[in-house]
């Protein structure tokens, strides 16, 4: 399930930590977020590490739509309701901001990462949705945002209405990443790969980064570039955010692309661009991530939907990913915690990584330099908000044992006999609950369906073949490794073979 970005380039191989080291600022996470923060810090002559757990860029900065845009979806008006006139004011233009700080970076770096000015849309094919639309016209204006309300748009779609937002952009956030990875070393950064890191402890007014392996860092700053923090608390993060999962399919239409990026204001979301070689982008069919529902159909009812607009179209990659939303609908950027000071953060950005990575980088370096951000107050990550409505405490396990009660039955062929091929599902056996899965030749693996993170009730996904948790959105490979972020540690695994059941 490589993403077209990721296909497209033979990106640097970074080596693993495999000593104990000192930094002055240590990133955990080398997607966008952490690699701009690392960027701009290393231009002020900072000494910054970055440790990945597994290759950068690989997890959701891979697996983009890679718009370049301040517009967030029907969002202002939100903005103007939730927060005033004012802070929605300086979120837009924080995000403005973004655009031209990326197309400065690239063209001081000398970056080749197909960079393209476009127009953006949001659009709507609904009779419902169009005072929606016009609205948020209205609340943009207010903010002295020159944006246009337009009937035709140049993709091949029939539309009510749309917001354009002029002098947006696009990019491969790969190839991107690459230049920013080679501007870092350049200037004395180190990268480290496949170095997770499962914990971060406070020790004489420093921090001790510690991986997997054992190793060390020793640091007095730390930045949380992981998409989702991967510590709980007293950051509370896991009661402030949900995740939710979106694909994405690159077709060749075999007909000419179009100009523009596009997104509809109506569920089921539709996301549109195209690339620099003719490809388009469909992106879209969210959900919650680790929602108890059937996925197989998800790249499908996509295909069915760009085949409406070109019959003759060729699949050329599928792929999908994870984004974290706040409660609020505004990214927590800055301080981590007020209880665990120079340790800093950037997550919930809402599918909108691209500014936003750019926005938090900024942020962040100025809070490490001792510098006030003219935007900081308006993603303040220490903000106080409601915490996450109490129903997910239902999906927590009440009693979580370590071991699986099939290594106890003498006969568990009685309880997998019904499991088909490239099948998985949770059984419920004397009480307890396994979640098994049979491959394509017969061994079955057998996992605690319980999420390593907070202990939540995982569930299968029948498209991507994966162990998700509803709660906060972590996912587990069929044989128990950890692929996405906030859990850390991988599930325990017993596999049975056929023969043997």
């Amino acid at each position: 399930m490589n993403s077209y970005w990721t296909n497209s380039v033979e990106k640097h191989k970074y080596g693993k930590l495999e000593e104990d080291i000192k930094a002055q600022v240590c990133i955990i996470g080398g997607g966008l977020t952490g690699l701009t923060t690392a960027y701009y810090l290393s231009k002020e002559g900072v000494e910054v590490t970055i440790v990945e757990k597994s290759e950068i860029c690989s997890h959701t900065s891979g697996n983009t739509t890679a718009k370049i845009t301040s517009q967030h979806g029907i969002f202002y008006k939100y903005l103007i309701d939730s927060v005033g006139e004012e802070q929605a004011k300086q979120y837009l233009k924080a995000n403005e901001k973004a655009i031209k700080n990326i197309e400065k970076i690239i063209e001081e770096e000398n970056i080749e990462c197909d960079l393209e000015h476009q127009d953006a849309y949001v659009y709507t094919q609904s009779n419902q949705e169009l005072k929606k639309i016009q609205d948020e016209i209205k609340a943009l204006h207010s903010l002295g945002f020159n944006s246009e309300y337009v009937e035709k748009i140049e993709a091949p779609i029939q539309i009510l209405g749309a917001i354009k937002f002029k002098n947006q952009a696009q990019f491969n956030p790969i190839k991107y990443a690459k230049g920013l990875a080679e501007a870092i070393t350049k200037r004395g950064g180190k990268i480290y790969e496949n170095s997770k890191v499962i914990d971060v402890k406070s020790q004489d007014g420093r921090y001790k980064i510690i991986t997997e392996n054992g190793n060390v860092i020793q640091s007095k700053y730390v930045v949380l570039a992981t998409h989702y923090p991967i510590i709980n608390m007293p950051g509370f993060y896991f009661m402030k955010m949900y995740q939710s999962t979106s694909y994405v399919i690159a077709v060749d239409p075999k007909e000419d692309i179009f100009s523009g990026m596009y997104i509809n204001s109506e569920t089921p979301t539709l996301s549109l661009r195209t690339t620099k070689n003719g490809l388009v982008l469909f992106g879209g069919m969210d959900h919650k991530t680790g929602a108890k529902i059937d996925l197989q159909d998800s790249y499908i009812n996509l295909e069915q939907t760009a085949r409406r607009i070109y019959p003759n179209l060729e699949v050329k990659y599928r792929w999908n990913t994870e984004d974290c939303i706040s409660l609020d609908k505004i990214p927590y950027i800055g301080e981590f915690s007020n209880l665990m000071p120079n340790v800093y953060v950037g997550t919930g950005y809402k599918k909108w990584g691209m500014t936003t990575s750019n926005v938090a980088a900024n942020i962040i370096t100025s809070k490490i330099l001792g510098k006030k951000n003219r935007y900081e107050d308006v993603f303040r990550a220490t903000r106080l908000k409601p915490i996450k409505n109490y129903e997910e405490l239902g999906n927590m396990l009440k009693e979580v044992g370590n071991s699986l009660i099939l290594n106890k039955l003498k006969n568990p062929h009685e309880y997998l006999k019904d499991l088909g091929e490239d099948e998985g599902k949770i059984l419920e056996i004397e009480n307890e609950k396994i979640g098994a899965y049979k491959d394509k030749t017969g061994k079955i693996y057998l996992i605690k369906p319980v999420c390593t993170h907070l202990g939540c009730e995982l569930s299968w996904n029948n498209l991507d073949k994966t162990w998700d948790c509803p709660c906060h959105g972590s996912r587990f490979t069929y044989d128990g490794i950890s692929i996405y972020d906030p859990s850390i540690k991988d599930l325990e695994v017993e596999i049975l073979y056929t023969k043997e059941v």
